[in-house]
């Protein structure tokens, strides 16, 4: 995988949290902001798809759906009292 070296600007108190935990987790800088930056990637990406899912699942059923439903709870309900 090609590597592309980037300057970045960022607050003395984050560089310095991001030193320590580095040192704590025997890595460079550097790879401790590729971790940082991949999991933010993958959270992003996760975000989206649960945003994706939501939606699909937000539309309010129609009647033909509705009265599945109703059908399958109804016989649901009868074998699960015939079992008790």
């Amino acid at each position: 995988m090609q590597a592309i070296k980037t300057a970045i600007s960022i607050e003395k108190n984050l560089f310095d949290q991001a030193e320590k935990i580095a040192r704590t987790m025997k890595v460079s800088r550097s790879k401790l902001f590729v971790m940082a930056l991949q999991d933010f990637i993958e959270h992003q990406k996760n975000k989206e798809l649960l945003a994706q899912i939501n939606a699909a699942y937000a539309d309010e059923p129609d009647a033909t759906e509705q009265t599945l439903r109703r059908k399958a709870r109804r016989q649901h309900r009868r074998i699960v009292e015939g079992e008790w």
